[in-house]
């Protein structure tokens, strides 16, 4: 998700279609929506902001196309500078301690969604379970579309309000939503709650992200964030 910044000119025509398929959108309703739903938005102009979305949500990847993993062949690894290196199956992650976190989510880019549930394992009981070395500062996450990556400072993932995401407003996590597993950081913008994720791995050192390579901010705190003002999710 970019934000700020200019993209390459727009013709008047790419911008009276994109209207055009937004007014579309609205009229066509679900079918439309399953459609958009595939779409990739690598899109640096931001006029792929007007498709419409579901529940106010956007649809983004920054590879042409993501593999769908089911729970027959969805793994998680955790490991880098930990004592036990662990790999979780779907399986696993639903049957350990859930919390459930009802709270705005802030995408960078201007949109909001309020009040969504998010639900899954606290980060923080992973890290603990796998025994973080005292060298570790820092946990770096990897994705299945092959090309996303985040990360926190090890006090960030140690919050509570930091999950291995399983389900969102009570439904399991689609994977137009970055399903079957995301990570879900509620006090920052969407874009460090990383879509698809497959590996946690503790780090010494804060690994920038995908987005932070083209001047994102590490640190997202809503509100604090590539010289944004808005106000704090709730």
């Amino acid at each position: 998700m970019r934000a700020g910044g200019e993209g390459p000119p727009v013709g008047r025509r790419v911008v009276l279609g994109m209207l055009g398929l937004g007014a579309a959108g609205v009229a066509a309703g679900p079918y439309l929506q399953r459609a958009v739903e595939g779409v990739a938005s690598k899109d640096p102009t931001g006029l792929s902001d007007l498709l419409p979305g579901g529940g106010g949500f956007r649809y983004y990847s920054v590879t042409g196309s993501v593999p769908v993993r089911t729970a027959a062949d969805y793994t998680l690894t955790v490991g880098g500078l930990v004592d036990r290196p662990t790999t979780y199956r779907l399986a696993d992650l639903q049957a350990l301690r859930q919390r459930r976190i009802v709270h705005d989510v802030q995408c960078v880019t201007g949109w909001r969604v309020p009040g969504t549930p998010f639900e899954g394992v606290p980060l923080a009981d992973l890290l603990q379970a796998a025994g973080v070395r005292p060298e570790a500062t820092a946990v770096s996450f990897g994705c299945f579309d092959g090309s996303y990556t985040e990360s926190l400072t090890l006090d960030q993932a140690q919050r509570e309000d930091v999950l291995v995401a399983l389900r969102m407003q009570d439904q399991p996590l689609g994977h137009a939503h970055g399903g079957p597993v995301r990570l879900y950081v509620a006090p920052m913008y969407f874009y460090k709650s990383a879509k698809w994720l497959d590996s946690i791995t503790l780090t010494s050192t804060v690994q920038p992200g995908y987005w932070e390579h083209f001047g994102y901010d590490v640190d997202a705190w809503v509100g604090r964030s590539n010289g944004r003002d808005d106000a704090p999710t709730g």
